[in-house]
């Protein structure tokens, strides 16, 4: 009896830390659009990419003991080149999805652009995995892409070229997603951590240098100390979710990321989404459901 209420409850473990990671990213989000945001609507100017450092650089000071455990050994690999192209792709779409959130574009409308992520995804698995795409994910994929431009409204007045960020974001991580998936062929998830873990603060330095490198004091630097000590619970709490869980399973509880952000957006920000913004953000999470599903369905039939 007991073994069977431990392996039945692993799954809604797994929930419970999703929904939690979903928390912390949505704390996150908005420590980083009071830190980068302009003055004039009440942020505190920091450049976005000295902020992407500095975010990072104290995750990064907080995993020294997975790194310690792991040990250099670890970063042993036959593809450096796609490891550095993977991390360089990761670094850029941090760069865009701060840059989003600096320049006034609402929380909520962040995470929702970004969540067009998985399209991309199974765009570029056809187009360069050569992978097979049914009707149905395509349907998904249309969905979503609808959904997004909803929610992005580029025929408004309020439209801007900063609110396409998001949008980058999506793309180069959905394409730093398509470099994992290569490497998970024959590297160890260990190794592809580590890999990201020691590359992305030396490549976040290179390009806050190259903007202009601010270093932090103040209710700046209280406030990038406490975002990396929630961004390495936040990490913490993913890597947990996935190891109690498969991803189908978690989907619809990482999707609690939008609702988590439009109501931190909101409390801080006072930033609500109006009208059919709402149909669009539906459309978005249904999608991007059903893609996780539909693909956990397939790893499945193939085991």
């Amino acid at each position: 009896m007991t073994e069977t209420t431990a392996s039945t409850s692993r799954p809604w473990q797994g929930a419970i830390f999703m929904v939690s990671a979903g928390i912390a990213f949505a704390a996150i989000n908005v420590i980083t659009q009071k830190v980068t945001g302009s003055p004039d609507y009440g942020g505190l100017g920091f450049k976005p990419t000295s902020d992407a450092f500095w975010q990072y650089f104290i995750a990064l000071i907080v995993s020294l003991p997975f790194i310690h455990k792991h040990g250099l050994g670890a970063l042993r690999t036959a593809h450096p080149g796609t490891h550095v192209i993977r991390v360089v792709l990761s670094a850029l779409g941090v760069q865009a999805f701060i840059f989003g959130l600096a320049h006034g574009v609402p929380i909520w409308q962040v995470i929702a652009l970004v969540m067009t992520s998985p399209f991309f995804i199974l765009l570029g698995a056809k187009l360069f995995l050569g992978e097979a795409v049914g009707g149905e994910r395509w349907f998904a994929a249309i969905l979503g892409f609808t959904g997004a431009m909803i929610v992005l409204q580029p025929w408004s007045t309020g439209f801007t070229l900063w609110s396409l960020a998001p949008i980058a974001a999506a793309i180069l991580w959905g394409a730093a997603s398509l470099l994992t998936k290569v490497l998970t062929a024959d590297e160890s998830p260990e190794t592809i951590t580590m890999w990201l873990l020691l590359l992305l603060s030396p490549i976040n330095f290179g390009l806050s240098m190259a903007a202009g490198f601010e270093w932090p004091s103040g209710t700046i630097l209280w406030l990038l100390l406490v975002g990396g000590a929630i961004q390495f619970v936040a990490q913490w709490c993913l890597t947990k979710a996935y190891e109690k869980a498969d991803a189908s399973f978690l989907q619809p509880f990482d999707d609690m990321r939008l609702p988590f952000n439009v109501i931190a957006g909101y409390l801080a920000f006072n930033y609500l989404p109006e009208g059919n913004l709402w149909f669009g953000l539906v459309l978005i999470m249904a999608a991007s459901t059903f893609l996780l599903w539909r693909q956990g369905k397939i790893a499945a039939a193939a085991g």
